[in-house]
């Protein structure tokens, strides 16, 4: 017997809108790319985030 394979493959596109896995994945990846800027604009100058834009 022989094996029946289909001869096309879907094409599927990630979603674009609403709580999905990649939305999710693109935020956590855009926070931590946030965070560790913030972590080195606090190292190079010397000051806090907070005292820089005058809260402190």
């Amino acid at each position: 017997m022989t094996d029946i394979k289909p001869s096309m493959s879907p094409k599927l596109e990630r979603p674009k809108k609403g709580f999905n896995e990649y939305a999710e994945q693109l935020n956590g990846r855009a926070a931590m790319v946030g965070f560790l800027i913030l972590i080195a604009i606090e190292y190079f100058t010397g000051q806090s985030i907070v005292s820089l834009i005058g809260l402190k």
